[in-house]
């Protein structure tokens, strides 16, 4: 397994974590980490399903308030689950959006935008 931390492709495995989950050991900086290492489930007491199904009643329209209430978890551990998932979504946008090479750009919203507040100055 690759170290997240340091990027080192030999790190082996180390124990376990209380919770059953395994834990690895990257020799090259000593640092001790687990499968679910920089993801939304790291350090989350909250099953994945619950969290799956916070986000998916968020997706589909429901308040966080209407969440907290349908899956039975505090609106602060509700928002913050979400906090959580659009930031992941966003720094995985953007490395992919800069992956992705264009040879022409349609902006034709942008033009009515403009000549819409140009015709009103």
């Amino acid at each position: 397994m690759e170290c997240p931390l340091c990027g080192h492709p030999k790190a082996h495995k180390h124990g376990k974590m209380p919770n059953g989950h395994q834990r690895y050991l990257c020799p090259t900086c000593n640092q001790t980490f687990s499968e679910n290492f920089d993801s939304l489930y790291y350090r989350c007491h909250i099953s994945p399903e619950q969290i799956q199904q916070v986000l998916q009643a968020h997706s589909e329209g429901s308040s966080l308030r209407g969440v907290s209430r349908i899956t039975g978890l505090a609106y602060n551990t509700v928002v913050s689950i979400v906090r959580a998932a659009s930031q992941r979504a966003q720094l995985v946008h953007n490395a992919e959006v800069q992956a992705v090479e264009t040879s022409e750009v349609s902006a034709d919203e942008l033009w009515s935008f403009v000549s819409k507040n140009k015709s009103n100055a």
